[in-house]
């Protein structure tokens, strides 16, 4: 009788280990494929974000020619104003 059941534990410790193995490579397939699946949505989200990236870098050079502009404008209008302050200071002096 002992036997038996030390060859029944036998069988069912060989049926145990064959079962947590075809589940170790199930759930390793899975995680490939999730793997892969993400993967797949980073590379799609990549280009989204260099898309953009050219997008911005556009505009802040648009940005960047329309503050030079107004920096060119304003410094004109303060060169404009020392030289009236100048000419105002230069006929009191007198």
């Amino acid at each position: 009788m002992t036997t038996a059941v030390t060859w029944t534990m036998v069988g069912l410790l060989a049926a145990t280990l064959g079962v947590l193995t075809a589940a170790l490579f199930n759930l390793g397939a899975r995680i490939d494929a999730q793997g892969a699946s993400l993967g797949a949505r980073i590379d799609t989200l990549s280009t989204r974000i260099d898309s953009q990236g050219a997008t911005i870098e556009a505009q802040g050079k648009s940005l960047g020619a329309r503050i030079d502009a107004q920096g060119a404008s304003l410094g004109a209008r303060i060169d404009n104003l020392g030289a009236a302050l100048v000419a105002h200071l230069d006929r009191h002096a007198s």
